[in-house]
């Protein structure tokens, strides 16, 4: 799976996207967001504010993951 990462997630991981091999029980969008946190230590903690898309729909932590190609995780913005 495609994971991409946006604005400070991107500097925070050091990377604008990665492939992943998710394991068989991630099921819900919170539950790759769990996984995440745990894979990459350095987004523990911030993402909370964090939305996050499938195939460039924005989901809720609750909906099924599915089989996406993409999950892009995009932080709030701030700008004027």
């Amino acid at each position: 799976m495609q994971v991409l990462y946006f604005a400070v997630l991107r500097e925070l991981t050091g990377r604008s996207e990665e492939l992943l091999e998710l394991p068989l029980t991630v099921h819900t969008v919170r539950d790759f967001v769990a996984y995440l946190q745990r894979a990459r230590p350095e987004l523990s903690g911030r993402m909370a504010s964090v939305r996050v898309a499938l195939d460039e729909a924005f989901a809720d932590d609750s909906d099924a993951l599915g089989q996406p190609r993409t999950i892009a995780l995009i932080p709030p913005v701030a700008g004027g």
